[in-house]
């Protein structure tokens, strides 16, 4: 999960439990006072009916429930029971729904004076009215329909304002989030585009007061250093290998007269013509080793022309040839091209063929035929040149590997060679924007495969 999602998630947790609580608050408040309201409700209309059927006189029972059934209508099923101290009952507002009652009931009343209870969906209180002689105990129970009915109304406004609420904080949460991180998001973006080629490149550092800002204020100080490093290594490769030229090729000079002079002395010869392999072994590396530094350097100022990929196959393998006569290359189509441009892509001759000729030399090398076949096919935006061998393969933990300078793999080794050949290839297919990738089974052979955008 993103940041900016993870964000407008919290927030809107924290908003909806925020939310919750209040409502559950309010109703619960809401509740409390309805039932306060009604519990008063039943203790006036108790004491009313006490002191019409006590204190007024020609009021009798008949007469009372009269009145009690045509004023009492605002509350559902309302009963009013009044008992005398032998707890006989000696009036009933209703006769056919009569509240049910224990003597421990009224008991409970006479010791606490008066009580408030649920029995049911009604409320009931009990009461001890004592304005006379003989003390009275009054029942007195309803439903608060309107009560009841606000409750509900209540309860939907909350449930649907809660919802709502939490759709918009939903709303704002991504959209502050989005907006607080849009920084970073720009950052992230900059970031994306450096590469070793151009660490010179700044981060925008905004109003350089806030965290962001001094985020990419130090990832910008960090790129300063990481760009001096980059260029005390690469001029440091291209001047040892530059000035290790020089006497190498003194060396190599020497050591070619010493073997003119050379005469009717085989272990003498021998030993000269080891130390040319080695001469020419060190000056390979070390014109390989130039060849990466100035890459670097250069890398904005290649030549680029059309070529032809078919013509770029035939002169890699005139040159492995021409080297290796007993090399065996085979150049075929894998599908032929509708549009005769499909095949044209815009490169450095040079350096693509020079891909190629690395890329045909391994595939022959490490053959136990030294044969190799490439495959030319295009598609709508790439023109694809497949290398193939039935050499010794390359194992699944070597395959990560095979790309940085000077690795080779330890089943590779009794075949001469110095581990910087593919790291060349990848550098020159970076600088045309292509792609260079590898299959390969150990024993079966493998197959390099290099895709350029044509034009």
């Amino acid at each position: 999960m993103k940041i900016k999602d993870r964000i407008a998630f919290q927030f809107t947790l924290l908003v909806a439990a925020v939310l919750l609580l209040f409502s559950i608050a309010i109703y619960s408040v809401s509740e409390h006072y309805r039932q306060e309201e009604f519990y008063d409700r039943l203790k006036g209309r108790a004491r009313t009916t006490c002191r019409l059927l006590v204190k007024v006189k020609g009021i009798d029972k008949d007469l009372l429930k009269a009145i009690d059934q045509n004023t009492l209508s605002e509350m559902l099923d309302e009963k009013v029971l009044i008992f005398n101290t032998d707890n006989e009952l000696i009036y009933s507002s209703v006769d056919d729904k009569l509240l049910t009652y224990q003597k421990s009931l009224l008991e409970e009343v006479r010791q606490k004076e008066y009580m408030e209870f649920h029995e049911g969906e009604s409320e009931v209180i009990g009461l001890l009215y004592q304005e006379q002689s003989e003390p009275l105990i009054v029942l007195a129970s309803a439903y608060d329909t309107f009560g009841h009915s606000k409750l509900t109304n209540l309860r939907a406004t909350l449930g649907w304002g809660l919802l709502a609420g939490i759709a918009v904080t939903i709303g704002l949460g991504i959209y502050f989030a989005g907006n607080a991180l849009r920084p970073i998001s720009r950052i992230n973006h900059e970031v994306s585009l450096i590469t070793a080629q151009n660490l010179s490149q700044k981060l925008d550092e905004g109003n350089r007061k806030d965290e962001i800002a001094q985020l990419a204020i130090n990832f910008n100080t960090v790129l300063v250093r990481l760009h001096n490093a980059f260029e005390q290594q690469k001029s440091f490769v291209s001047h040892a290998s530059h000035e290790l030229r020089t006497p190498l090729a003194a060396l190599k000079s020497e050591i070619q007269l010493g073997q003119r002079f050379n005469k009717n002395n085989p272990d003498l010869d021998e030993v000269f013509a080891n130390l040319f392999s080695d001469t020419e072994r060190l000056i390979s590396i070390t014109n390989n080793l130039l060849f990466l530094a100035r890459s670097y350097e250069h890398s904005g100022q290649l030549k680029m022309a059309p070529i032809h990929i078919e013509d770029l196959a035939f002169l890699a393998k005139e040159e492995l040839l021409s080297i290796n006569p007993d090399y065996h290359v085979e150049i075929d189509y894998e599908n032929i091209p509708e549009d005769e441009n499909q095949t044209v892509i815009e490169g450095n001759e040079e350096l693509l063929k020079r891909v190629f000729s690395n890329l045909l030399d391994n595939a022959c090398k490490y053959s136990s035929d030294h044969a190799a076949k490439i495959l030319i096919s295009s598609d709508e935006k790439s023109c694809i040149v497949k290398f193939k061998d039935r050499g010794i393969g390359i194992s699944p933990e070597d395959m990560p590997h095979i790309f940085n300078p000077f690795y080779r793999s330890s089943h590779a080794t009794p075949v001469p060679g110095f581990g910087i050949g593919l790291s060349i290839c990848q550098r020159i297919v970076d600088l045309h924007r292509g792609e260079i990738s590898v299959t390969s089974e150990v024993g079966r052979g493998s197959e390099f495969q290099v895709r350029l955008n044509h034009v």
